[in-house]
């Protein structure tokens, strides 16, 4: 039996456990969308990340513990909210410390996250889910992921309603269908490259 599809999700929320997060909650209904995908969730405003672009920062740098969780998946999860219509700083973060995967190859010249698939779970009460996830998706394949077919999904509520996510009474019809849009497109996509890999450039 082939090896079931790992699943790894990036909450960049700015509220630490175990406060709740519509982030979170974004993410967590994306793996279980995921049938048969072992998942985890990583709060990373939990962790000691250091800025910098190495792989390592050294001094208690959390970052090379994720990265070894990023590597062992082969679907990423970026879940972030919306913040002055900006992904929030900790995404950020994320993608300065998926920079040093630009020179992480493997003997065929292939980056280590080439062939990982990634999808993008955007939450806020302003709009800012389109901007932000094009950032993602940028950023995501520069260094090295791939994007399947409507890969995000996302929720913007009404700036005048203050609400969040989290609240909500039950899950919008739409986002529902986005997420489990993006997490099946994510699951098959993930699949085709684990079976046929990127060719080699080196």
């Amino acid at each position: 039996m082939a090896d079931p599809l790992r699943a790894l999700a990036l909450v960049c929320s700015l509220k630490p456990s175990p406060a709740e997060s519509s982030s979170d909650l974004l993410a967590r209904q994306v793996l279980e969308a995921m049938p048969d995908v072992e998942s985890t969730v990583v709060r990373v405003v939990d962790h000691d990340v250091r800025p910098g672009v190495e792989l390592d920062m050294g001094d208690g740098d959390a970052w090379p513990q994720i990265r070894s969780q990023i590597v062992a998946a082969d679907i990423l999860v970026v879940a972030t909210p919306t913040w002055l219509g900006q992904h929030s700083s900790v995404c950020q973060r994320v993608l300065e410390r998926l920079d040093a995967e630009l020179s992480e190859t493997d003997d065929s010249g292939r980056m280590l996250t080439l062939g990982k698939v990634a999808v993008a779970a955007v939450v806020g009460n302003e709009d800012g889910a389109h901007h932000i996830s094009g950032i993602l998706f940028q950023s995501l394949t520069d260094t090295g992921f791939t994007v399947p077919a409507q890969g995000v999904t996302y929720w913007n509520d009404d700036l005048s309603r203050a609400r969040d996510y989290k609240d909500l009474d039950s899950t919008p019809e739409a986002t529902d269908g986005m997420t489990r849009t993006a997490a099946a497109n994510a699951v098959h996509l993930a699949r085709l490259l684990k079976a046929a890999r990127y060719p080699a450039t080196g």
